[in-house]
């Protein structure tokens, strides 16, 4: 009998150890039954309720392939939390005539499939109620509730159990003044795209270490994404306003905006790195653009209904001088991103994109 091992530790459970843990026992299993263990696929760090796993995708294709008979793994939720996966991946493997036991449940069959599937559903949404009643309650102390907004830093606290305290943040001084420095210029008339070009000729790294792009500056008005609709800068801290839905076809998480009755707003004035009467003249000329007639002709047309649909070529040309993705310009032609967005590269030839189209 051909034996694979599957393991896997979630976000919620940070310990590398994890799947060395799981491995063991499992090989312990296969050790007993006498069977050869051909394969062992694993997962760090990633939630249950994704199919988009490195090592999951690669059982799959193992068992399309009809490397293995039976997948060992130490409880179903291991493989996945989703009830709609489990009864797809007991389906497929059961096709193939692979086997799934667990050192929890047993030998996996229908009767499992439908009562696990059913409660581990009812766990992620149990644990996704309590984690967003815990952000709640840190955002409600002025605390960050998730992520590392440019400008700031992370400050490391214990309680007096030495048990870490999250959410704490302080103004980074250099990233700060890089902060008044886009707003300064965007209100003086210059383009987020380039503002971009200029902070990225001075060498200046923008968020994560990368360079920056108008995209970065400008984000996206009702999300109040981007440098200048954040409004952390003048020490207003807005959590809530959008939540995560996943794509029963692809597995991927989307955003969707929650009503403004929803959002949680706290004052946070030891945050502030902009000052009101800045922020004012940086927000009237946003609303001017918005509703100019160019802009507001694009919103009303729906534009972003109307993109192409992805083909065998979708984001297969490159840039021959950095190597980095070619954009689309205007309907028909393709140029370098880095070179039209963000000024780091100096091919600014622009193709004709007709022609390699299928």
């Amino acid at each position: 009998m051909r034996a694979v091992i599957y393991a896997r530790y979630s976000t919620d459970l940070q310990r590398e150890a994890s799947i060395e843990d799981q491995v063991r026992i499992c090989r312990q299993r296969i050790d007993q039954e006498g069977w050869t263990l051909v394969a062992t696929y694993s997962d760090a760090a990633t939630s249950g309720a994704s199919r988009l796993r490195p090592g999951y995708q690669k059982l799959l294709e193992g068992a399309r392939a009809g490397a293995f008979d039976i997948v060992v793994a130490e409880a179903l939720d291991r493989l996945s939390r989703d009830q709609e996966d489990v009864a797809a991946l007991y389906k497929q493997l059961r096709f193939r005539g692979v086997r799934i036991l667990t050192l929890a449940e047993g030998e996996i069959s229908e009767l499992h499939v439908g009562l696990k599937g059913t409660m581990n559903a009812l766990f992620l949404k149990d644990l996704a109620a309590k984690t967003h009643r815990g952000l709640e309650g840190r955002v409600r102390e002025g605390r960050s509730g998730g992520g590392l907004c440019y400008g700031y830093d992370i400050i490391r606290e214990q309680d007096a159990r030495g048990e870490p305290i999250h959410g704490g943040r302080r103004i980074n001084a250099a990233e700060a003044e890089i902060v008044r420095r886009i707003f300064q210029e965007f209100a003086t008339g210059k383009a987020p795209r380039a503002i971009a070009r200029g902070l990225n000729a001075d060498r200046i790294a923008g968020p994560r270490g990368r360079p920056w792009s108008d995209t970065t500056i400008r984000g996206h008005a009702l999300r109040g994404t981007g440098i200048l609709h954040n409004e952390l800068y003048v020490g207003r801290l807005v959590w809530n306003r959008q939540r995560y839905v996943k794509d029963p076809q692809t597995g991927r998480r989307l955003a969707r905006l929650n009503p403004p009755s929803a959002w949680l707003v706290t004052a946070v004035p030891e945050l502030r790195i902009v000052d009101d009467a800045l922020w004012q003249q940086v927000q009237a000329r946003l609303g001017s653009i918005r509703e100019s007639p160019r802009v507001a002709k694009a919103r009303a047309a729906e534009f972003w209904k109307h993109r192409r649909a992805r083909h065998l070529l979708t984001g297969l040309a490159h840039c021959g001088v950095c190597g980095g993705p070619q954009a689309a310009v205007g309907k028909d032609y393709l140029t370098c991103a880095a070179a039209h967005r963000q000024g780091t590269c100096s091919n600014s030839a622009a193709c004709a994109a007709r022609s390699w189209r299928p």
